[in-house]
């Protein structure tokens, strides 16, 4: 495992770390204790140091898990949550200091523990960024020793800007993969400007990076691949990188060809996010611990040469760029 810097922060983190969206279960099925604590310890078994977890995933059943499993752990493990997607409707009005402050001590609670390394704001609306009384709320959860640290969990490059305006701001989780490759253009360097630490999620574009979906293949019922890929659910982009499933899966045959010996591409896809050096982590989700093993495969790769960068790009130029780079 190598490590990074996360930003102002100055933990010291795994570059591949976990995202728990579906720990315990894949998205639309029920919830494992077993399978989530596996996962958990195979993935901090092999140097993972950073979990991320939200309230609202499996309705704080995640949270419950992490919480269980870091407390059994002698390693340091950094634990970030995020708050905010129990607001319903999910609007500007419903954000208030006292919810939010409310969100945070109910997922210490859950976790069972005294102090969050990370809480992150949870894709709000755009508004909520325009309001400096939210984030000011959060250095009084840090000065009470609730928190260390505030971040922002962002849909759109815009808010990312907007959010890191705020000094307490120290770090931005952002979609970012070789399907949405705007964040690289302007938000990398105002961050680095700010010692913002990035971390990158959805990095296998849900799963359609790993090469392993085809136009036959069937999502279940209560898996947002099947029922958000016109965004009813939420926002679009958080399925499939907002692609068209068709035209995705033909730009992942493109790539196929590039590595035609590789029989699962998410290392690759995960090797191309980690040749930014301005990404501190990638947080890929994992559904059982093969998952959390085929992520880590990255460091059984040669590197990517140039030649090799330079053709993913291509890739994305010719079939993803022109339908969805300027939406997010």
């Amino acid at each position: 495992m190598n490590y990074r810097k996360l930003g102002k922060t100055n933990f010291n983190i795994s570059e591949i770390s976990l995202g728990t969206w579906q720990v315990g279960g894949k998205w639309g099925s029920a919830f494992d204790d077993k399978t989530a604590d596996e996962l958990l310890n195979t993935a901090i078994d092999n140097g993972v140091n950073f979990i991320d977890t939200a309230d609202v995933y499996e309705n704080g059943l995640s949270e419950t898990a992490v919480g269980r499993v870091v407390r059994s752990r002698s390693e340091r493990i950094y634990v970030a949550t995020k708050c905010g997607r129990h607001i319903n409707p999910h609007v500007n009005d419903g954000y208030q200091p006292k919810v939010l402050q409310k969100f945070v001590e109910d997922s210490l609670k859950r976790m069972g523990l005294e102090t969050l390394d990370l809480i992150q704001l949870h894709c709000p609306p755009t508004e909520v960024f325009y309001r400096p009384e939210i984030f000011e709320m959060f250095d009084r959860l840090k000065d009470q020793g609730k928190i260390l640290n505030l971040g922002v969990s962002v849909e759109k490059v815009e808010e990312a800007l907007k959010a890191i305006e705020y000094s307490n701001v120290t770090t931005v989780q952002i979609i970012f993969n070789l399907f949405r490759q705007r964040p690289s253009q302007l938000f990398f360097a105002e961050a680095r400007k700010k010692d913002i630490g990035i971390i990158a999620r959805v990095p296998l574009a849900s799963g359609l990076l790993t090469g392993k979906f085809d136009a036959k293949t069937i999502f279940d019922a209560q898996d947002h691949r099947n029922f958000n890929r016109n965004g009813d659910a939420f926002d679009k982009g958080e399925t499939f990188s907002g692609i068209d499933y068709e035209l995705g899966l033909k730009a992942v045959e493109k790539l196929k060809t590039l590595f035609p010996e590789a029989t699962n591409l998410a290392p690759i896809a995960l090797q191309w996010i980690l040749s930014f050096e301005d990404i501190s982590c990638i947080i890929p989700g994992a559904s059982t611990k093969n998952h959390v093993l085929s992520n880590l495969s990255v460091y059984d790769l040669p590197e990517l040469t140039l030649e090799k960068i330079s053709a993913m790009n291509a890739i994305y130029e010719e079939y993803i760029k022109p339908s969805v780079h300027h939406l997010w």
